[in-house]
């Protein structure tokens, strides 16, 4: 066992929680479906509401990478659309996470999630030059967004979905991505401190020694994606898509 302020951690655990670094700093240079993966494993851990306390500062260390590489790339008409349904959807997920049963919400998420990958193949084979730019579709996956991010960090797939209807390249994708997650992780720390109680100073002292390893995953996941064409990442990231919603169906 190893003792981190005040977290008794096994050697298994501690090399769970460092895994879960490399695969967050991946996800945030563009692998998308990484951080997927590191949900369940943190949970696994620290367990299901602490974890997300847990993770919330790694993700906002990560983003800080995303944004310093990809910012030039960045089309903010995208994020001025999502950003107001993006709040009222944290603040939704504040409200009820302490009701909610987190298999049922999953499992819900993650059947929306499929069949709205479905459509958005469909429209890839069928009318490539169909971009859904409704008030409504920015809506619908804002509040989404928002609503998953703060109850279980599981917003990728939603963004990931909005952004590829949007037609973005890769690196603007990515760009867009990193400055919607940091402004909206930031959003979330006050009602993880004092509604949820799920961040504090030794949980974020914890979280600081992972750093080393969002690093090298940011590192690692910038040199992946730079061998993805365009139209190969967005096949990648619906494939990964589709990967994180059988996470949080079962």
């Amino acid at each position: 066992m190893v003792t981190l302020f005040s977290y008794e951690l096994s050697y298994l655990a501690l090399t769970s929680f460092m895994l879960c670094g490399i695969l967050i700093g991946m996800a945030k240079t563009g692998v998308h479906g990484m951080g997927m993966i590191a949900v369940p494993l943190l949970a696994a851990t620290f367990g299901g509401k602490e974890s997300s306390g847990l993770m919330l500062p790694m993700l906002i260390m990560a983003d800080v990478f995303g944004v310093a590489y990809y910012h030039r790339h960045t089309e903010w008409k995208h994020l001025i659309k999502l950003f107001p349904w993006a709040i009222l959807g944290v603040l939704l997920g504040t409200w009820i996470g302490n009701h909610i049963d987190d298999q049922l919400f999953r499992s819900i998420m993650g059947i929306i999630i499929f069949l709205s990958l479905g459509i958005m193949i469909w429209l890839e084979k069928v009318n490539k030059d169909k971009i859904p730019d409704y008030w409504w579709f920015a809506m619908i996956l804002g509040i989404t967004a928002g609503f998953t991010t703060m109850v279980g960090n599981l917003a990728g797939s939603a963004m990931a979905l909005y952004l590829l209807s949007m037609r973005l390249p890769k690196n603007e994708f990515i760009g867009t991505a990193a400055w919607f997650f940091m402004l909206v992780n930031w959003f979330k720390v006050p009602f993880h401190i004092w509604s949820w109680q799920t961040i504090s100073a030794n949980s974020v002292l914890l979280d600081l020694t992972v750093l080393p390893m969002i690093a090298i995953g940011a590192y690692l996941g910038i040199k992946v994606i730079k061998k993805i064409s365009d139209q190969g990442f967005r096949w990648f990231i619906m494939i990964m898509t589709a990967v994180a919603a059988v996470f949080m169906v079962f």
